[in-house]
């Protein structure tokens, strides 16, 4: 039998698999990749430095056990870890070494930090009595991880946050971003590990803060002329969560002071969290320097949770509030209500307070109520990323293609439809959908909207492409 690196990971594969639990195996196993096999050394490709790290802390032995069975006592692991820039030591049983194969990567994405490992950097900026003192957190001690499930939906990114947490500054994912849409619980987990490493290291310096207040605050020193005072303020803090940094996009004296502010912290080995609604690759007017900063570390992503997941947050809910439900309200709840967690526990607060305040009974009609209140509510909250997707997915073609410079006439149609769904779904302005959709400016689309307006009183087909859109945005 001819033995390959592939049928070599696949044998240690279907035994893994048969040791541990179809979550674990689906998050830390399955992205793994077999790249070669030399006489007894198997070397696979890990998507990050974090995959290495917990690999090695949490499945080494269940690898030894597998790998050995294959290739003998002396087999070794090698880790060959994609996009990194730096050799770790080498263990007696595995070795992780850089990926060669980076022909492909764009060259800020190699910018790789220096570790600094001197005496802090002198400051030109020194305030005498600066350190005496205290920095609030703003932390909010509610959201922490003992309230935050796991689920498929979020073990990444929960892992993340607990390894930051357990070490911050010392784990090779620093920055941390996570990233998601609406109520899935971003600022909740950034909460969480300020919260535990408040906890863990009271010491160290932790501040929460969102992108907008930021914001604000660099343009009043802006004003005052104290840049330099925020700049060094900033640069004292040992663990910086700011909370929807897409909010930077497009103001670049903001960009500019937080690019100095995240070298010093980073390079001092200090921890910086992020998170925002989109993942780096897709954040608009974000300059690219910045952009290749957030690459650094670990993007992990929150989805919407699965029923099991949305069943385990409700009865936890319950259980916080010392509430008991039937189970049929819980079923009923979690299956109709998919979209956000900020939703689902909205309508099981909701159900508690109409059975305290009204002495009602929680039955099934009433629960049938509030849950209708909450999908009707939503379904205005349309995103205008959401309509692009539903429009190409329509028309079968990618979201690429739709914001494209072609001037195809189907793909025109397919764009001037999206902008047409834009204006009417989200409250956004034509300056903001001309810039989300292919980076038009607002007469293209007012044209587009007046367009759309015309053909669908003049040409039945195009007036069915908009029926049929709007039930599926409306659903």
């Amino acid at each position: 039998m001819n033995v390959t690196a592939q049928s070599v990971w696949e044998n240690c594969l279907s035994f893994i698999k048969d040791n541990i639990q179809p979550q674990a195996y689906k998050t830390w196993f399955e992205p793994i990749k077999s790249v070669k096999l030399t006489d007894n050394s198997l070397s696979i490709q890990v998507p990050s430095k974090f995959f290495y790290e917990w690999l090695e802390e949490h499945y080494v032995k269940l690898l030894k056990v597998a790998l050995t069975r294959e290739l003998g006592e002396n087999a070794r692991l090698v880790y060959v870890i994609k996009m990194e820039n730096t050799y770790g030591n080498k263990q007696p049983f595995t070795e992780k070494i850089p990926s060669s194969n980076r022909s492909h990567v764009q060259p800020q994405e190699l910018d790789v930090p220096i570790k600094n490992k001197s005496p802090e950097l002198k400051n030109p900026f020194v305030i005498p009595g600066i350190r005496n003192i205290k920095i609030e957190s703003q932390l909010n001690p509610n959201y922490n991880f003992e309230n935050f499930l796991e689920g498929d939906s979020n073990r990444l990114a929960r892992s993340a946050g607990l390894a930051v947490a357990n070490k911050p500054g010392g784990t090779s994912f620093n920055p941390l971003l996570v990233f998601g849409g609406v109520g899935l619980g971003k600022t909740h987990l950034a909460h969480a590990i300020g919260v535990e490493i408040k906890d863990k290291y009271p010491e160290k310096t932790v501040l929460y803060i969102s992108a907008e207040k930021f914001t604000q605050q660099y343009i009043e020193s802006v004003k005052k002329n104290t840049r330099n005072d925020f700049i060094h303020f900033y640069q004292l803090i040992d663990v910086l969560i700011i909370d929807d940094v897409q909010f930077f996009s497009g103001k670049t004296g903001t960009q500019d002071v937080f690019f100095h502010i995240f070298n010093h912290l980073h390079q001092n080995g200090k921890q910086v969290i992020l998170t925002s609604d989109k993942a780096p690759v897709d954040m608009q007017d974000i300059e690219q320097r910045l952009l290749s900063r957030f690459k650094w570390g670990l993007s992990a992503e929150l989805q919407s949770p699965d029923y099991e997941t949305r069943v385990s947050i409700l009865r936890n809910k319950l259980y916080r509030d010392g509430v008991e439900m039937p189970e049929e309200i819980i079923d009923y709840v979690a299956k109709n209500i998919k979209t956000n967690v900020r939703e689902l526990e909205g309508a099981i607060i909701s159900l508690i307070a109409q059975s305290s305040f009204n002495k009602k009974e929680v039955t099934l009609d009433l629960a049938t109520q509030i849950v209708e209140k909450f999908v009707k509510n939503t379904k205005r909250e349309v995103s205008i990323d959401y309509i692009q997707k539903v429009v190409s997915d329509y028309f079968q073609m990618d979201v690429s293609t739709l914001q494209s410079k072609t001037r195809k006439r189907h793909i025109v149609q397919a764009r001037q439809l999206a902008m047409f769904f834009a204006k009417k779904f989200t409250k956004a302005s034509l300056a903001s959908i001309g810039s989300q959709i292919g980076k038009r400016d607002h007469a293209t689309v007012l044209h587009a909207c007046k367009t759309v307006d015309n053909l669908a009183e003049t040409d039945k087909q195009f007036r069915k492409y908009i029926d049929d859109l709007t039930k599926k945005l409306s659903q």
